[in-house]
């Protein structure tokens, strides 16, 4: 097995995000109503950080082990390319996945906080996991958020990458130029 390369070299290539969903995009929190209604809570600040990184030519897929359609409405909203639902073999899905996307698994950067993911981690170009993540997935993590799951930690891997890329400018001007 051929050593993975450097991390800054790593992180030049990636353009898909793979995301999952509780414990990622949300706080892992599910909350059920009276009238049997599922709700869970997702931050503001990772859904505009995925428009910010749609809006510059990438990508991102969902991958999660529930299902549930509030999981398709955020990903509406945030323009995501694809999402798979209901999964038990995540790393299985991301093959799948990148045959259907044209894109190489090593140009992705995996998010996840438990061991669902764990397969996923060690495929990927780059590897995060939450501040709030098993032991497990913080020893194969590239890189730990400081945000938790669900309160800004995609947001924050976004920034790291487009950081990394030289790209991060670009949408701070976006803002800083407005009229």
């Amino acid at each position: 097995m051929n050593p993975k390369p450097p991390l800054t070299e790593r992180l030049t290539r990636i353009n898909v995000l793979v995301l999952d969903v509780d414990g990622v995009l949300t706080d892992g929190s599910i909350f059920y109503s009276d009238q049997n209604t599922e709700l869970r809570p997702f931050h503001v600040r990772d859904g505009i950080a995925l428009r910010w990184w749609h809006s510059l030519g990438y990508r991102s897929v969902i991958i999660s082990g529930r299902s549930s359609p509030l999981v398709d409405r955020r990903a509406k909203e945030t323009d995501v390319a694809k999402v798979l639902q209901g999964v038990g073999n995540k790393q299985a899905a991301l093959r799948i996945l990148s045959e259907e996307l044209n894109f190489k698994i090593e140009e992705s950067c995996c998010i996840g906080d438990d061991l669902p993911e764990l397969a996923l981690m060690n495929c990927c170009g780059i590897a995060v996991t939450v501040a709030d993540g098993v032991q497990e997935m913080r020893a194969v993590a590239d890189y730990v958020t400081q945000q938790p799951g669900g309160r800004g930690a995609v947001r924050e891997t976004i920034e790291w990458i487009l950081k990394a890329q030289g790209r991060w400018n670009e949408v701070v001007l976006r803002y800083a130029n407005q009229v």
